[in-house]
């Protein structure tokens, strides 16, 4: 390996672009609604309360401006954001056959876009990315509240406000939790240079930037190509594809940024001045994320709710994979949110949907998303101590009317499926117990054996077309992915596998359970579609890992059988930070150990952070970080290059529907 390319190869070779253009099919394959998914429909639509439309009052209310029309592009000419592409969802209209009828409310609801205000000095822009940014007016300027996920967005977001508020001097940003869509855009509302020289505060929740970096980075690749399909990113807008993902309508395709801290919240009741208003915080890590913080202002009576407190079921479990979180304590903090502000406060915004006025609504829905979630924990132990399985008590499981026929908490986002079978995962892992499951055949070596067993591909093609025309969507996906496993080129088996996942969408309430279907649908019968994603390993997030996360990363990579039995010693030493780090390959093991050296390393690497960073970000190679002075190499400069031989890059369309 050339040595100018050792160091650049070093970390995230492999993820996802957000410049690459859409591309769909010339020929629409995708069918109508059948007349089983019609009757579900149809019959939901009949089981809700869909006569009451007080959210609809709601999500208008306070309206000051439109988002400007125009479509927001990147210097590439790449789509970022387009206002328009959910035009033909319209309020009022009856969904069409191919929604489930409450997803089409849900849509239209999160569709309602621009700048609103929530209370007299407190302003949202909503629907100009999947998250809302809020705005709070202080005695000196503006406190930002989580800047979206693109720098760009969040740019004409701020325009908005100050064409119809005025200018005024962004004096602090607050990130509520560490999910991109809360800290991707902040280099939109402030630079780092004001930052740096004390002009604007930064205030998060401890462990915030360990648990933003983490998340997007050691699973980062695997994540993000299922966020392409969480999304629906490879969908069209349109009756028969993507409405929206239920928390939003999508994700930009901008840049990503983000700038560190420079205040931590650390404990419930802390209470801190900013701009001039008084802010009580309470603390919630391991909810809706490991770092996430809710507060109240005392001189608006308001209650910002982060996103533990929304118009949806929200996840316990991301599809797009992520750790699974605790439902038991997120309801203990909202439970928190009740005794210490549910008697003073008047209105309750959160950074998804629309706020919620008057102390009584405020309080009935915090209590009635707090028993929700402990609903959901306690009563799949219940099940779970009863001796039912994961699937079982997914199977069974139902709320109260109390709580179901409550809007807010219908599973827009969340499902009650995939939550409680994460929930039953999180106390008792994936294993259901029953010694049959304990090593099961992988799906292409299982699926063989399946057709095998079931009298060939056509046997079971033909029974399974049979189920089809029953409306048995779910056994027909089950069944048939063997097919396909067994045989990906078997056409028939493909189009009839994406038959069924396409009318499972159509009658799926959950935004994201609908994309899932529909980008299945769509991959097996067009195969991979690369589109624009965002790209959460920003230059903002390689230079805000830690070098323990970097080395981290490198283990992550490190293909063991390429390495066999190789032994490599390097010390690393960061000249400009003063630490110090010694590498050890041995047994396909990458350990990294902090603040020592090598007595016999192989080579020694002195450079510098700033010279790391750079070269990842291709911004330099190493020849020329030599040639400045910044990386000097002593020793046996080829085990370096050996090392990066034993790296696996990750490829970011890799098929997910097929083997």
């Amino acid at each position: 390996m050339k040595l100018k390319t050792m160091l650049t190869q070093l970390v995230f070779a492999g993820v996802a672009s957000s410049l690459l253009a859409p591309a769909f099919a010339a020929n629409d394959l995708r069918k109508d609604a059948a007349p089983a998914t019609k009757a579900a429909n149809d019959a939901l639509l009949k089981s809700l309360p869909f006569s009451d439309t007080s959210d609809f009052k709601n999500a208008h209310k306070g309206f000051i401006a439109a988002l400007p029309a125009d479509v927001i592009k990147g210097e590439a000419g790449n789509l970022i954001w387009d206002p328009n592409k959910y035009g033909f969802i319209k309020e009022g209209e009856k969904a069409p056959a191919t929604v489930n009828p409450s997803l089409w409310r849900q849509s239209q609801l999160i569709g309602m876009s621009g700048l609103f205000q929530v209370t007299d000095g407190i302003y949202q822009i909503r629907n100009l990315d999947l998250s809302n940014m809020t705005i709070i007016e202080g005695k000196e300027g503006v406190t930002v509240v989580d800047p979206l996920v693109s720098e760009e967005t969040a740019r004409i977001g701020m325009e908005l406000y100050f064409k119809n508020r005025g200018k005024k001097p962004v004096k602090a940003v607050i990130y509520t939790h560490s999910h991109v869509d809360h800290y991707g855009g902040v280099r939109g509302v402030v630079s780092e240079a004001d930052v740096k020289a004390g002009k604007t505060k930064v205030y998060a929740p401890e462990g915030f930037m360990e648990a933003a970096v983490a998340e997007n980075i050691m699973a980062g690749n695997v994540m993000s190509r299922r966020a392409s399909y969480m999304y629906g990113n490879v969908l069209p807008p349109d009756a028969k594809g993507q409405v929206g993902a239920g928390l939003g309508t999508t994700t930009s395709a901008g840049t990503v940024t983000l700038i560190p801290p420079t205040d931590y919240i650390t404990k419930t009741g802390e209470k801190v001045v900013i701009d001039g208003l008084t802010y009580e915080f309470l603390m919630a890590p391991h909810s809706e994320a490991p770092a996430e913080m809710m507060w109240y202002i005392q001189e608006k009576k308001a209650i910002a709710a982060a996103e533990d407190v929304s118009h949806t079921l929200h996840n316990t479990y991301s599809l797009r994979g992520a750790k699974i979180r605790e439902p038991l304590p997120w309801s203990k903090y909202i439970n928190q949110m009740v005794t210490m502000w549910g008697d003073k406060a008047e209105v309750m915004f959160g950074q998804h949907h629309w706020p919620t006025w008057g102390n009584k609504d405020v309080n009935t829905l915090l209590k009635s998303q707090r028993d929700l979630y402990r609903y959901i924990n306690d009563q799949t132990l219940r099940l779970a101590n009863q001796g039912y399985t994961r699937d079982e008590i997914a199977e069974k499981f139902k709320l109260p009317d109390s709580l179901d026929k409550v809007w807010a908490n219908r599973g827009y986002y969340g499902s009650i499926s995939h939550n409680v079978k994460a929930t039953y995962v999180l106390y008792l892992g994936w294993f259901d117990g029953n010694p049959a499951t304990l090593n099961e055949l992988p799906p292409v070596e299982a699926g063989k054996k399946y057709v095998e067993f079931m009298g060939g591909a056509d046997a079971v093609l033909k029974n399974a077309k049979k189920a089809y025309d029953k409306g048995e969507y779910r056994w027909v996906a089950q069944v048939v992915k063997h097919v396909v496993f067994a045989d990906p080129n078997n056409k028939a088996a493909r189009n009839l596998e994406a038959d069924a996942l396409e009318q499972l969408g159509y009658q799926a309430e959950s935004g994201p359970w609908r994309n899932f279907y529909l980008s299945g649908a769509k991959e097996l019968r067009e195969g991979v579609n690369k589109v624009a994603t965002p790209n959460t390993a920003s230059p903002d997030t390689i230079k805000a890992m830690t070098l323990d996360m970097f080395f981290d990363y490198l283990g992550v990579r490190l293909n063991s059988e390429k390495a066999g039995n190789a032994r490599i010693a390097l010390n690393f030493n960061f000249t400009d930070t003063k630490e110090k780090y010694e590498l050890e390959l041995e047994n396909g093991v990458l350990n990294n150990t902090a603040n020592t050296q090598s007595d016999k390393p192989d080579a020694t690497i002195q450079l510098t952070r700033d010279a790391l960073n750079k070269i990842m970000l291709k911004e330099i190679t190493l020849e020329q970080a030599i040639t400045a002075g910044d990386v000097k190499i002593d020793g046996n400069g080829k085990k370096l290059g050996e090392l990066m031989s034993y790296l696996d890059s990750f490829e970011f369309w890799f098929n997910i529907v097929t083997p």
